[in-house]
């Protein structure tokens, strides 16, 4: 068939329900296992111009039913480490090694070779369909600085493909500090997101109250690292959460991994969600990290799975998202920036298939909400940014890599291909 590049349509498009625009999802009928249905999509120079139930006298490219997703959104990484596994490797594969190995590795962080490794990770989630990132910098001393300055330029460079947002990384104590009320007014000049590394210690409640004041006065989100842990005693989400109440904080707030949730009484977690349910807090579960870093010991095969209560935390209404975390570094070995992949995963690691309901929004919607941003759904007048997968349903698409997935950008089938790994050096 002969296609108008600048007006087509594309029919028999498996869609999720949930992540159809708001306004005109009520007109699609959703299968209640797979929460797909069948639509028809009009392209109008670069924009979804209407969505429609597939009908059969609709002209157009017929995608028999394959399954058509917008572009993913992922809401926390590490940029600044990543693609750093081949010549500062974590061997022994715990989480004490994997902050030493970074933090020697931190020597060989100039401009020039973090703006390799960052650039090349973003080109690895552009071409698998990611449309944002969120990232977190390391922002103790000197090489925080220099981070930031990569981070801007790359911010610029990718304008235009990739929406691009940071967060400071630090630990909580830096905030106590002179320095740490400069990064705060730092992160706000660069429109960032003040974040930090909660770990129970004497001085964690007068921690999270600095930070909070500090982000509340320049107006600005928070991002926490909290309880990344098997320790049933590692209580910091609570703590942020009774902070976020006893200050009134009214900007969003994201906590990623978690972890020591999963391992806590049902007493306790229920505690800490119903404190979470009165907060602007969002959770974020990393599943391949937190899988390849929690309960490894020598010799020993691991007893669980390392992500957070996800099912009882999308239960009581609290928004969950999962993200990639570290790729190729000393806290994970592996990884592409394909959050298809991290999909893939999360649903393995925590069954989530049975029902599938609506947990895609986990790498769409929800993240893009996450991080403010109008994307994540496929809706009238958007901009054509989408996936178009080789799969009908999900088992098909969780059962491969779909390496041939076509990335389509205003409208148009993205041509750029994965980089190779000769342009990092080994």
């Amino acid at each position: 068939m002969k296609v108008n590049p600048r007006q087509y349509w594309l029919k028999n498009a498996h869609i999720p329900v949930s992540l159809i625009g708001d306004s005109i999802r009520h007109r699609f009928r959703e299968y209640a296992r797979e929460n797909l249905t069948l639509c028809d999509l009009q392209i109008v120079e670069g924009k979804i111009h209407q969505i429609i139930p597939s009908h059969p006298n609709t002209i157009g490219i017929d995608l028999e039913k394959k399954i058509l997703l917008p572009c993913f959104l992922d809401c926390h990484t590490h940029l600044d480490k990543t693609h750093t596994v081949e010549r500062s490797p974590n061997l022994q594969g715990d989480f004490k090694t994997a902050i030493d190995t970074l933090e020697r590795d931190k020597e060989k962080w100039d401009e020039e070779d973090l703006y390799r490794r960052m650039d090349f990770a973003l080109q690895c989630a552009y071409s698998h369909g990611t449309i944002a990132i969120r990232t977190h910098l390391d922002c103790d001393g000197g090489k925080g600085e220099i981070s930031l300055r990569v981070w801007q330029q790359l911010r610029e460079k990718w304008k235009d493909k990739i929406i691009l947002q940071v967060v400071s990384l630090v630990s909580l104590d830096y905030f106590l500090t002179p320095q740490g009320e400069k990064l705060a007014d730092t992160i706000a000049s660069v429109g960032g997101i003040l974040g930090g590394v909660a770990y129970m210690n004497p001085e964690i409640d007068r921690q999270l109250l600095t930070v909070f004041q500090l982000a509340k006065e320049r107006h600005l989100p928070l991002d926490f690292h909290a309880d990344e842990n098997g320790n049933e005693d590692s209580i910091c989400l609570r703590k942020i959460a009774q902070t976020a109440l006893k200050t009134d904080f009214p900007y969003p707030i994201l906590c990623g991994h978690c972890c020591s949730l999963a391992v806590q009484s049902p007493e306790v977690v229920g505690e800490t969600i119903s404190l979470l349910r009165q907060t602007p807090i969002a959770i974020v579960s990393l599943p391949l990290c937190n899988l390849y870093l929690q309960d490894r010991k020598p010799n020993t095969t691991p007893f669980w799975r390392g992500i957070t209560r996800v099912k009882e935390l999308k239960q009581a209404g609290i928004p969950v998202a999962f993200a990639s975390d570290n790729c190729r570094d000393g806290f994970f070995a592996f990884g592409d920036y394909d959050m298809l992949e991290v999909f893939n995963q999360a649903v393995r690691i925590a069954h989530l298939d049975t029902p599938y309901s609506n947990w895609i929004d986990s790498v769409t919607r929800i993240p893009a909400q996450i991080m403010n941003l109008p994307l994540g759904q496929i809706s009238p007048l958007s901009a054509a940014d989408f996936i178009i997968f080789s799969a009908r349903n999900y088992s098909e698409l969780l059962s491969r890599p779909q390496c041939n997935r076509l990335v389509v950008r205003g409208g148009k089938i993205l041509c750029h291909s994965l980089p190779s790994y000769d342009f990092l050096p080994c």
